[in-house]
């Protein structure tokens, strides 16, 4: 039987996109690797919502936590797709820190459940783990993986998530720019290559590029920065399926580390 597909939002590229940097962090890029945790700052919320292809029966939403300590950062995220007929739910927990100025490792432990009302609930129990080199002050290597030993649903345990295997190069071309490129093999699946870039055309406001090979999936956001406040306006834009248009929120809490 084949792999069952990660379910992932479709601009998953744009909110993870900051993950092999250390200027350009934030709170969602745990969600691309894992070790990216350990580079934030503060503690920081963050919400996601996407309408993929315009569908209803489609929606994607996404909420991260990290928190951030003496003795490494934790992270949280709940993520929910689909409609009251089929839906996906996914919550995860994630601890990260630096191992010295060069290596930053995290992991992730996750909770994948599926409900169809007239058949039932079946869940999952994966994990993700990732490390970063930070080879130099602007050039930064990931690898990450998600659910390498397959992860089951049901009682059966007849139907897998997939695995999947990345590899990355970030660089920090300067304080208002960031470029990465990512090497990403799913179950199943064709490589992808993900590319993308962040500029900071001010301060206070953000644009995100980038392209998904596989699916030939264009994506881009604005981001406004209001304080500790930032709200981008993203879409992601398929030649056969359309648009989906998303809105990310982000939170970045004053207090410092305890």
């Amino acid at each position: 039987m084949n792999a069952q597909t990660l379910r992932r939002p479709v601009a998953a590229p744009y909110t993870g996109l900051g993950a092999l940097s250390i200027s350009h962090v934030d709170v969602f890029s745990f969600t691309a690797n894992q070790a990216s945790l350990a580079q934030l700052e503060k503690s920081a919320a963050g919400l996601y919502g996407e309408r993929r292809f315009m569908l209803n029966e489609l929606n994607n939403y996404s909420a991260v936590f990290g928190l951030t300590t003496n003795k490494g950062n934790f992270g949280f995220k709940a993520g929910y797709s689909g409609f009251t007929e089929y839906n996906e739910t996914q919550l995860g927990l994630a601890y990260a820190r630096k191992l010295g100025d060069k290596i930053d490792v995290g992991v992730q432990f996750n909770y994948n459940g599926i409900n169809i009302p007239t058949y039932g609930n079946a869940s999952a129990i994966t994990f993700e783990i990732g490390t970063i080199v930070h080879v130099s002050e602007k050039l930064h290597a990931g690898i990450h993986a998600n659910n390498p030993v397959g992860g089951k649903f049901g009682k059966e345990q007849q139907e897998k998530l997939s695995s999947l295997y990345a590899v990355g190069l970030g660089y920090d071309a300067s304080p208002k720019f960031f470029i990465s490129c990512e090497l990403e093999k799913e179950e199943d699946q064709p490589i992808n290559v993900n590319t993308g870039f962040q500029y900071k055309l001010i301060s206070q406001l953000l644009v995100r590029a980038g392209v998904s090979s596989s699916t030939s999936t264009f994506w881009a956001g604005i981001g406004l920065s209001l304080k500790s406040l930032r709200i981008d306006v993203t879409s992601a834009f398929h030649s056969q399926l359309g648009v989906t248009p998303g809105v990310l929120i982000l939170f970045n809490f004053n207090e410092k580390k305890n």
